[in-house]
């Protein structure tokens, strides 16, 4: 079972970036290729290995807590990997993590191909056994409220709009890394009214200074 891949971009589609490993070329499913796709040096890409009767597919993530997110989600009854990818395309670990533990629905349905029963679905299944999963994320509960009108400091922007934000710059090209940086010179004064294009201007300047 593959684990990990290594090596450089070779090509990127809108869905999949092929991972050029010892000239033999993997064609790797991912929530974001043009964050890998920047890079012309070899990248680290975590894979889970998927097989089924009909057809063995590989999808990449660029952290651990990613593929960690991706695999607990196919645990879920009626979420296949092509919407676990979606999910992880809309938003980060943390926040998906802090959203089941809140029982916050509004939030998760936000989230690409998540209707209201399939949230709650998420919540019935998952609740229980991600036990102090937001902190092995890196995610402090306090700051990943999701839920509506807590909060003093922007959470519901770094819940709601940054996520948003997040897949729209990773759209540009952005690695992950770059838009996590960005995210910690940004956390500290969002606020609760601030609009996805306000954060992505400001984003971009963060981005911009380096």
């Amino acid at each position: 079972m593959i684990d990990f891949l290594k090596g450089p971009v070779a090509h990127w589609e809108t869905e999949y970036i092929v991972l050029d490993v010892r000239d033999v070329g993997y064609r790797v499913f991912t929530p974001n290729p043009y964050g890998f796709a920047r890079s012309n040096e070899p990248v680290t890409v975590y894979i889970h290995h998927h097989v089924r009767e009909d057809a063995i597919q590989l999808f990449g993530f660029a952290t651990r807590e990613e593929q960690t997110m991706f695999r607990k989600l196919l645990d879920v009854s009626g979420i296949g990997p092509r919407v676990a990818l979606g999910v992880l395309a809309g938003s980060r670990p943390e926040a998906i993590v802090a959203a089941i533990q809140q029982e916050n629905v509004t939030f998760l349905t936000k989230l690409p191909g998540i209707g209201k029963k399939t949230a709650q679905r998420m919540i019935l299944d998952l609740k229980d056994k991600l036990g102090n999963a937001p902190l092995a994320f890196g995610a402090d509960p306090s700051v990943w409220d999701t839920n509506e009108g807590k909060g003093t400091t922007g959470e519901q922007a770094i819940a709601g709009a940054w996520p948003e934000a997040r897949e729209a710059l990773g759209a540009l090209g952005y690695t992950a890394a770059e838009l996590d940086k960005a995210f910690e010179g940004l956390r500290a004064s969002i606020t609760a009214e601030e609009s996805v294009d306000s954060l992505m201007k400001r984003a971009l300047q963060q981005l911009f200074k380096g």
